[in-house]
């Protein structure tokens, strides 16, 4: 689906972020190890409904509706520690169970050590994004409510 609707659906690193998660899943299930890392990366996905609220609203016009600030809110407590936070504990347990996660087979030892960073160095783009928007809105509403317009 992702492919047959491309480019409406995301660009190319919503490719690279679907693609990665899918090698890292198929290797996880037919080697039957690192299955602890893969549910770690894979639980950053409690973001997703977030992510389709904010698009559906944008696409309904509701950009100016309390709801739109509160999923935005809501998004981005969600991302802080599913997708910042969880990745930093995720680096950490690699670190102190180095030993471990070298001895299983190379191509699983290579996927750790590649996968999970491309997609913390694509999550902490997306979480300055995320950052970036809360704070237009949060000063827009302020010059709202500064002037005399509240809802």
């Amino acid at each position: 689906m992702i492919l047959w609707h491309f480019p409406s659906l995301g660009g190319k690193e919503f490719l690279l972020h679907h693609g990665l998660s899918m090698y890292a899943i198929c290797l996880a299930l037919f080697s039957g190890k690192a299955h602890m890392y893969i549910l770690m990366v894979l639980f950053t996905e409690a973001t997703t409904p977030f992510v389709n609220l904010r698009w559906y609203l944008d696409v309904a016009g509701q950009k100016d509706h309390n709801l739109y600030l509160y999923n935005g809110l809501a998004m981005f407590v969600g991302w802080l520690i599913a997708r910042i936070i969880l990745f930093v504990y995720f680096f950490t347990h690699v670190y102190f169970h180095y030993d471990q996660v070298k001895s299983i087979f190379a191509l699983g030892f290579y996927g750790i050590m590649t996968v999970p960073p491309t997609l913390a160095v694509m999550n902490v783009f997306w979480f300055w994004k995320i950052c970036r928007g809360l704070v237009r809105t949060l000063s827009k509403m302020k010059m709202h409510t500064a002037n005399g317009k509240t809802d």
